[in-house]
C-alpha cells in the first residue's frame, strides 16, 4: 500500500468540494484504491488535504491514471491544479494505530 497525500490552498471551498463530490465516483470505482478522505483545516478554510490510500504506486500511476475512470476524475479535479500546494506518495511506517 502507498498513501497519496495532495495539499492545496483554494479560492472557492465550495466548488472544490463540489469537484471532488464528482472526482469520488471515480476513486470508489478503482479497484486500487482503497480509501480517501479529504479534510479541510479548522484554522485556514481554505487549506485542505486529499490523502488516497492505493494498493501500489504502480495500481496509482498506471493502473487508474490509464483507466477509463481518469478522464472524469480528471475533468472535475482540473480546475484545481493550480491551486496544489503539494502532491507526493508516501509509505506508511510502523508507527501508527487507531482506537476505537
Amino acid at each position: 500500500m502507498i498513501v497519496e497525500y495532495i495539499r492545496y490552498e483554494v479560492e472557492d471551498a465550495e466548488a472544490f468540494v463540489r469537484g471532488y463530490e464528482a472526482a469520488r465516483v471515480a476513486l470508489d470505482g478503482s479497484e486500487h484504491c482503497l480509501a480517501y478522505e479529504l479534510s479541510r483545516c479548522s484554522e485556514e478554510p481554505r487549506s485542505f488535504i486529499l490523502r488516497i490510500e492505493w494498493d501500489s504506486a504502480e495500481g496509482h500511476m498506471q493502473g487508474f491514471r490509464k483507466s477509463p475512470l481518469f478522464g472524469p476524475f480528471f475533468a472535475a479535479v482540473r480546475p484545481f491544479l493550480k491551486e496544489i500546494r503539494e502532491m507526493r506518495h508516501y509509505v506508511v511506517t510502523s508507527i501508527a494505530a487507531r482506537k476505537p
